[in-house]
């Protein structure tokens, strides 16, 4: 890896709707603390505010959050709202919605009258007049079900002028044909990284050929889900790691952008040194050789 100091913009750009944002962006979700499913997670109230600061010093303008990222100790959102607002023009804040949670940390699932709640919590939360971006979060459950009820309620509130632009998570082709039939998409975010199977592989392709962006979550933590990248790494990325001075994470973000021009990348952490890391990925360049040592096709 290069020396000088590396930036978000080091890995290009992509569109969101009208939004122009870096490749690199940033996501909020292990900011918060003693989450169950956040293991590894920051529980230093100052050290976030330090990071998200560092984080837009360092080219990110594109953050990605929700009102359900929140612990007995902080909310993600009132993190981002604190380090960073007044907000610079060009950051991005993109947050998700249909799940909930109380007080208590349970979760609930919103119907399509409940959503402008949450977006309205949104809004609160970040001290904004509108939100750049939200995606409708699909439970598990509705794998082969419809979200058209769900995503309408969604495009009204974009009509209303609280939405600029609205993404889908956690879907299958058949929901991204249903939602864009309703109203634009900008992004899909599902889950995405070294050793995706093939049919997601070739939904992600599908995204770009129609001018969608792929924004992958859990690209570094692979296996571990949400537990965090795991001690048990692939031999083949340590291999690749090995070659180029980097991190195993360096690797699987960067194998990440390179999967097409229209794929961002939302590392998400609560240490600055593996905040630094993670955008110094995007000056990372993989050869052909590598991306078949890691066993997928990418996009040329």
């Amino acid at each position: 890896m290069t020396s000088r100091m590396n930036t978000a913009a080091d890995a290009g750009t992509w569109q969101l709707g009208d939004l122009t944002v870096n490749r690199i962006g940033f996501g909020a979700m292990r900011l918060t603390g003693d989450v169950p499913f956040q293991p590894g997670a920051s529980s230093d109230r100052d050290r976030a505010i330090r990071v998200l600061r560092r984080a837009v010093e360092l080219g990110v303008d594109h953050i990605d959050t929700a009102a359900f990222y929140f612990s007995s100790k902080r909310s993600a959102n009132e993190l981002i709202n604190t380090a960073l607002a007044p907000y610079p023009e060009d950051l991005v804040i993109t947050t998700k919605v249909w799940p909930g949670r109380d007080s208590s940390g349970a979760w609930w699932w919103a119907t399509p009258e409940q959503l402008r709640g949450q977006v309205e919590d949104n809004l609160r939360q970040l001290g904004r007049d509108h939100l750049d971006v939200v995606n409708l979060r699909v439970p598990p459950s509705y794998r082969t079900a419809s979200i058209a009820e769900h995503f309408g309620a969604l495009a009204e509130l974009r009509e209303a002028g609280l939405v600029r632009h609205l993404g889908v998570s956690n879907v299958t082709p058949d929901h991204l044909a249903e939602a864009r039939a309703i109203a634009p998409v900008v992004c899909v975010q599902n889950p995405y990284g070294v050793g995706a199977p093939a049919a997601e592989r070739e939904f992600l392709r599908t995204c770009g050929e129609l001018g969608v962006a792929y924004v992958p979550f859990f690209a570094i933590a692979g296996a571990g889900r949400e537990s965090g990248a795991g001690a048990a790494e692939s031999e083949a990325v340590l291999a690749v790691a090995r070659a180029h001075g980097a991190s195993a994470a360096q690797v699987r973000l960067a194998w990440t952008l390179r999967q097409g021009p229209h794929v961002l990348a939302i590392p998400g952490t609560g240490d600055p040194d593996h905040l630094t890391e993670n955008i110094a990925a995007g000056a990372l360049q993989l050869s052909d050789e590598d991306m078949a040592r890691l066993g997928t096709d990418q996009d040329q």
